[in-house]
């Protein structure tokens, strides 16, 4: 039997499953989800089909990479659900944010949810620090599933997804990606983080003005212009 709620009107069904563990260690409580997509009709679909379980609770929205950094500390989100094409130029970007969010925010699982099905780009999220990776033409209890999986701690992978992680670390390692030096693969590494030159100095003990050396090193070499394009095609070449 269902009940209506005074809030949204909306009809909501008894006895769904309870909310995954929150910061406060209440465990009867939703679970907050934060949707990071550019496209403002998917968040509102994503919100209508999310709200409808008892325990899941859409706690904030952002269309951008720049929104979602400053969002996220204020909404406090269990999981963000994240689309990694965030705008026109780049088809990448969600890579950078995502290691920027498990960076700043490592008690947040971050689930990457987008139309791009590639072994390397399921490789890179997981790198970047994604718990899973699930492609948005999966059915809707796929997708709820997979959202309380990662708010349990766990990993979630729709079966394509994890099928192009297999593939992808199956693959050799191509030739040229021995063309990089082995500080420039450790500064590699610590770009697939989040981490900026300063942090990638300090980490390594050289100065920034190095550190912005060897980035520039790195994306001459892997024929690039942006860091997230970098973390990209190292995934490619294993090198990551």
């Amino acid at each position: 039997m269902a009940t209506l709620t005074p809030a949204t009107g909306h009809a909501q069904p008894r006895n769904r499953p309870r909310g995954g563990v929150h910061p406060g260690g209440r465990e009867d409580l939703p679970v907050g989800i934060m949707l990071v997509d550019d496209h403002a009709i998917v968040r509102q679909g994503l919100r209508s089909i999310l709200e409808r379980e008892d325990d899941l609770r859409v706690v904030a929205e952002a269309s951008t990479a720049a929104e979602a950094l400053t969002v996220v500390a204020h909404a406090r989100p269990q999981i963000v659900l994240l689309d990694l094409k965030l705008s026109t130029s780049s088809d990448t970007e969600g890579l950078e944010l995502c290691a920027e969010l498990v960076r700043l925010h490592p008690e947040i699982g971050v689930l990457v949810f987008t139309t791009f099905l590639d072994e390397h780009l399921v490789l890179a999220a997981v790198r970047a620090g994604a718990r899973g990776y699930v492609v948005k033409d999966v059915d809707t209890s796929a997708l709820i599933r997979a959202i309380r999986d990662v708010s349990r701690g766990e990993s979630a992978f729709d079966a394509r997804s994890a099928s192009a992680m297999v593939r992808g670390l199956s693959k050799p390692e191509p030739s040229h990606a021995r063309q990089l030096t082995t500080r420039e693969s450790e500064v590699l590494r610590l770009l697939a983080r989040g981490m900026s030159n300063r942090d990638i100095g300090a980490r390594l003990y050289i100065s920034e003005t190095t550190a912005k050396f060897h980035v520039g090193n790195i994306l001459r070499k892997l024929g690039v212009s942006r860091r997230a394009e970098a973390v990209y095609e190292a995934s490619k070449m294993g090198v990551i």
